[in-house]
């Protein structure tokens, strides 16, 4: 089809410019198009999204298959495979140690507690933590999974999501309450996600754990969903400072952001 020759020209003339290796190039969009797509795609879907022919598309699914990156389901339909979790699971380790010297960066600026967290699946992971030199302090353990309704990170996350996309991950999760400030209904939630998107930051005011008060930002254009946060007890974290502590975390964020978007160039 002209769409397809057009598409694949294109295609070819990016992978002259770059001086990369085209059927990489093409694998690797592939497999984020999967991604995109919920991790489930057919032939005909990949062919339709990426211009390319099904030919092409179905040689290289089949190494991808070979490869274990890539696993074809008894309903004929592609999903994304087992082997990636190993390279996922390594490349958020980096992601947080690529992270530290930010971290401590919004420590000696704001004195308290600094986390990364990701949203992996339903859930949010603390991938990496400088802690605050205050006597009394808060510790959170890097790998650690949380859910998301309880959490500063968690919503800053899910604030751009669509609600219906947050609707179906809170059926999937449930609302347990942490403590008695747990937002406990998705209306509720959905209510502070409007005002995170208000605001610019979010908040866990007690919501988490009593006496803890946390605010955080989403790192805007990471690779991966990612937010970065401090958080410290509720007599230090005040309005007051809150005031100078969220223009701290959006500038760290952005020189986070760029960070990692140098370290793909």
């Amino acid at each position: 089809m002209p769409t397809s020759s057009a598409s694949t020209t294109d295609s070819t003339r990016s992978s002259s410019s770059s001086g990369g290796v085209q059927s990489l190039e093409r694998a690797f969009d592939l497999l984020e198009r999967m991604a995109d797509a919920g991790g489930e795609v057919g032939l005909s879907e990949l062919s339709a999204s990426s211009g390319l022919p099904l030919p092409t598309i179905h040689r290289l699914m089949r190494t991808l298959v070979v490869c274990g990156y890539v696993r074809q389901q008894p309903n004929r339909r592609y999903a994304l495979g087992p082997r990636l979790i190993r390279l996922g699971e390594s490349a958020s380790r980096l992601l947080g140690t690529w992270a530290r010297p930010y971290l401590a960066r919004l420590v000696e600026e704001t004195g308290e507690t600094a986390n990364m967290a990701l949203l992996d699946g339903d859930e949010i992971v603390y991938v990496a933590q400088v802690p605050s030199k205050h006597s009394m302090r808060m510790f959170t353990e890097v790998g650690r999974r949380v859910l998301p309704h309880s959490t500063g990170v968690g919503k800053a996350l899910l604030a751009d999501l669509p609600a219906d996309e947050v609707r179906a991950l809170l059926s999937r999760t449930g609302m347990p309450a942490a403590t008695e400030k747990t937002i406990t209904t998705p209306d509720g939630f959905l209510a502070a996600l409007a005002e995170v998107r208000d605001l610019g930051y979010a908040v866990d005011d007690n919501e988490q754990e009593i006496g803890v008060r946390c605010l955080a930002v989403s790192v805007p254009d990471s690779p991966t969903a990612a937010a970065i946060s401090i958080s410290g007890p509720a007599g230090r974290v005040t309005e007051a400072a809150t005031e100078r502590i969220v223009p701290v975390l959006r500038q760290v964020a952005v020189e986070l952001s760029e960070a990692l978007a140098n370290t793909g160039s």
